[in-house]
Parts: structure tokens; sequence; C-alpha cells
């Protein structure tokens, strides 16, 4: 089963227990964090842990450890795992208190901090062909920009779009598209890459930050503005990103072709350019 982290703590997953009043199972009060690990090293391991203090912060949750620390703890997981192609998985609760909406004392609660790893490995057929999506309304709160534990709208459209045979639901407020259930999601129209703008209406995923760099960083035009329902119908390529599906070509939406209903060539440019990026 593998060593996990339990508040700083490296020990058998059998032997880490969590309350049953802690406030992540009892209200989703808390945050977390997924970490892409290839060839045994954290991919952007420090964006994502300064994202885990942003969410934390704006929950008003203190994480029992810095920064730092928590960086540490991840490479310590990997490493005792023996993790080459994977993820690391990380939360943060507000603790354990006896059940109350409003918060409890923090001097008398600490955080409760958790990890594990998981083997991984690249989607490298869907990658490679693509693959089809749905679209369906987003009826999340409107605080997306947190990583919160209350994902119960995102499991029910990932649910819907897996029923239907489908990698991803694509997520749209009364036809403005937002993102995906797990993921940023992107058209192309006319070279142009679009994409919804880091508001509290998506989370600013970290494989979204590097996608955008790498345009900036290779003269391909991109644009950071809402998009309709309809331009997403009739754009020219679409693609999601995400921790775990990097670059993803989405060939297919609703039941209707993308383009040409092949991965397309700004798609796969932006793909080996994170390849690059991998590498490095």
């Amino acid at each position: 089963m593998g060593k996990v982290i339990l508040n700083g703590e490296m020990m058998e997953r059998s032997e880490a227990v969590i309350d049953m009043e802690d406030r992540g199972y009892q209200f989703g009060d808390g945050v977390y964090e997924v970490i892409r690990v290839y060839d045994g090293n954290l991919f952007t391991g420090e964006e994502h842990i300064e994202r885990l203090f942003a969410s934390a912060g704006k929950i008003k949750l203190d994480i029992p450890f810095s920064r730092d620390k928590v960086l540490s703890l991840a490479r310590q997981l990997v490493k005792e795992n023996g993790v080459k192609l994977g993820t690391v998985y990380m939360q943060v609760t507000r603790g354990t208190a006896s059940r109350s909406h409003i918060f409890p004392d923090p001097s008398r609660t600490k955080g409760v901090f958790s990890a594990y790893t998981t083997e991984a490995p690249r989607p490298e057929k869907a990658l490679e062909n693509g693959v089809a999506a749905i679209t369906e309304d987003d009826i999340r709160w409107l605080r997306c920009d947190i990583k919160s534990l209350n994902l119960l709208p995102n499991v029910l459209a990932k649910q819907e779009a897996s029923g239907q045979g489908c990698y991803e639901a694509i997520l749209h407020r009364s036809g403005t598209i937002t993102e995906g259930s797990s993921s940023n999601v992107y058209i192309v129209k006319d070279g142009t890459v679009i994409t919804h703008p880091a508001t509290n209406l998506i989370l600013n995923g970290i494989t979204r930050q590097v996608t955008l760099k790498l345009c900036a960083e290779n003269n391909i035009p991109f644009s950071e503005k809402e998009y309709s329902l309809e331009e997403l119908r009739q754009a020219d390529e679409v693609f999601l990103t995400s921790t775990t599906s990097e670059i993803m070509p989405i060939v297919k939406v609703d039941g209707r072709q993308v383009g040409e209903g092949i991965p397309g060539p700004v798609t796969r440019k932006l793909q080996l350019l994170f390849q690059e990026e991998l590498n490095k």
C-alpha cells in the first residue's frame, strides 16, 4: 500500500487514522493539490504548493507547515514510495472539532495535513488521438478559484460525461464556457488560442499557466477572454489541460466533430513544446 504522510509523520497507510469529526470529512472544509511526478521528480511542485497556500488563505485556513516543509515532505514521499511516473495528492483540513458550522478555536484545533502517492501512466493514446467531450451547465459555487474539497458538482458532471462514453464535461454558465469538470478548456480560432480568464469562475490551473507561458514564448497568439458555447462549436480546434491530462486534444463535442476530427496543428505544437518542458 505504500507510505503516506499524516501531520508531518511518514507511516504505513494502514496506520493513518483521521477522526470522524475531521472538518474535511464533515464539511469539505479544506483544500488540496495534485502534483505530477515524472522520472521521480515533482513537475511544477513549487507552483502547486504556492496555490495550496493561496487556496488555504482564501478560506482562512492555516497550514501547519511552511511551503519549504510541504515541498520537502512531498519529495520524501515520492522517494520513499519509489514513484517514477505518478502523482502526489495532498490536502489540508481545518482539523477535528465538535460539529459546528462556526470555525473551531484555532488555539485548540490544528489543521490536518495528509499526503499519498499513486502510480499514474501518461494517457498516451488519448494524447495522440484526442478525446470526446460533452457540455454541461456549470452549477458550481462562485469561488472556483479555490481548490477546495467540495467537488460534488464536478463529480456529477464527470460522471455524466463518462456515462456517455466521453472523457470530459465542458461547463458553461448561461452559454459562456468556463472550464472542464477537472480541467481548463481552450478553443483555437484562426490560429489564436482562447481560454476563459483566471477569475473566480475557474481554477487557474498550473498546466494552464505553463501552456500560456509556452504560447507567449513561442509566438502563439492567445487571448484570455470569455467565449460562448456557439464559439466552442465553431472552433477550429479544442483542447483541455490538467495535471494528469497534460495538453489533451478534444476532437468531438456533444457528438459533433471538431474541425477535421483530428488533433489540430496548434494543439500539436503545444504538445511538443510541453514535452520539451518536461525534458528540461
